[in-house]
């Protein structure tokens, strides 16, 4: 990761570096909702309203007031200087959209598995993904308001994480909360590529 590396324009304008890195996650996990909260532009949302086609298909279950899903992808941006930004894909949480993934996923630096712990298991084929195609990622477990509180350790022995992935609780409506994800993981890249930690 060469931070200090950017391009130029035709015009001889410098270009910003840009980082790409994946929101995923299960269904109704809050990955629409940490794009918004990091993303300093309005972000683009893929947003459908759920309806009838979806009986049978979506299970609802620990999310029964949930009313849209993404049927494509969230996007956001975020600018941490004049030669770095980082682009925010969501990735939608359903089955039947996985064919957009490898588009998504090209070219990312790594990315970020949120973990909804009413409905853990929908985390799995996020963490099977990327640990298949060798793409560095961190779990963000996300505390909704009343649902049951889990430790760390205890939600990563159900998820038979590795020990060296990080793991942390956060909120993804808060943007606090949703920076110290991806501190995680640029610090975890990094310490997996031998590089230097980068500092704020």
């Amino acid at each position: 990761m060469d931070y200090a590396r950017s391009d130029r324009d035709s015009s001889g304008a410098r270009l910003p570096l840009a980082l790409k890195i994946l929101i995923a996650g299960g269904f109704g996990a809050g990955k629409t909702t940490l794009v918004g909260a990091l993303s300093e532009v309005r972000p683009l949302q893929t947003e459908e309203v759920l309806t009838g086609a979806g009986i049978g298909t979506d299970d609802l279950s620990g999310v029964e007031g949930k009313s849209t899903t993404t049927v494509a992808m969230d996007f956001g941006r975020i600018t941490i200087n004049e030669d770095l930004q980082v682009y925010l894909f969501g990735t939608p949480g359903q089955d039947r959209f996985w064919f957009l993934w490898d588009e998504l996923a090209f070219g990312a630096l790594g990315a970020v598995v949120l973990a909804d712990t009413r409905r853990l298991a929908d985390c799995f084929p996020s963490i099977d993904y990327f640990e298949q195609r060798g793409i560095p990622f961190v779990v963000g477990v996300n505390c909704f308001d009343g649902s049951r509180r889990f430790g760390i350790e205890s939600v990563r022995q159900a998820l038979d994480i590795d020990p060296d992935v990080p793991m942390v609780l956060c909120d993804a409506r808060d943007r606090q909360s949703a920076k110290l994800l991806l501190i995680s993981l640029v610090e975890h890249v990094a310490r997996q590529r031998g590089e230097p930690v980068p500092v704020a």
